[in-house]
C-alpha cells in the first residue's frame, strides 16, 4: 500500500486534549516525581490544566481497573499509568510486573483508546530513580502522539 505514513501524523500538540493519569501510591515518592515531570511535559505540550484529571490507586496491580472506569466515562483522549514496582526478594515482583501491564494493555485495546504505560518495572530504587524524569516525559509524550494519531485514523 502507498501514501502518506500514518505514523507520522501523530503530532506532538496537546491543545485541546483531555488526558486521564492513574498514579500508584505505592513507592510514592518516585511515583509522585513521576506525576510531576508528566505534568510539566504535558504543560509544555500546551494540554491545558484544566483538561487533566488524577487519581490515586494504592498500587500497580489497581491501576487497570481506574484506567478502565475512565475509558468508560468517554472523557479522554489518551490514560497515562504510573506507577513503579521494584523487585524484592520473592516471585511477587513477576506476578505485579505482568498483571499490571497485561491489565494495561487489555484497557487499551478492549477501548481503542492509547494508554502510555510507565509503570517502572526496575531491580532496585536506584534504576527507578535514574528512570522517574525521562518516563515521566515519554509518558506525556506518548500520550498525546498516540491521541493525536487516533484521531487521525478514527
Amino acid at each position: 500500500m502507498q501514501g502518506a505514513d500514518k505514523g507520522q501524523s501523530g503530532s506532538l500538540t496537546g491543545e485541546g486534549l483531555s488526558i486521564g493519569i492513574v498514579r500508584a501510591r505505592f513507592n510514592d515518592a518516585i511515583t509522585s516525581r513521576l506525576a510531576e515531570t508528566c505534568l510539566a511535559e504535558l504543560a509544555a505540550l500546551g494540554v491545558e490544566d484544566k483538561r487533566i484529571v488524577q487519581v490515586t490507586v494504592p498500587g500497580a496491580l489497581e491501576v487497570p481497573i481506574a484506567l478502565a472506569a475512565m475509558a468508560d466515562s468517554e472523557d479522554y483522549d489518551a490514560l497515562i499509568a504510573l506507577g513503579c514496582i521494584i523487585r524484592g526478594e520473592t516471585y511477587h515482583f513477576e506476578l505485579v510486573s505482568n498483571e499490571s501491564g497485561a491489565g494495561v494493555s487489555r484497557v487499551a485495546l478492549d477501548h481503542q483508546l492509547p494508554i502510555a504505560n510507565a509503570i517502572l518495572t526496575v531491580e532496585n530504587e536506584a534504576q527507578a530513580w535514574a528512570r522517574t524524569e525521562e518516563k515521566g516525559r515519554d509518558a506525556a509524550r506518548v500520550a498525546v502522539e498516540m491521541a493525536n494519531l487516533m484521531d487521525d485514523l478514527l
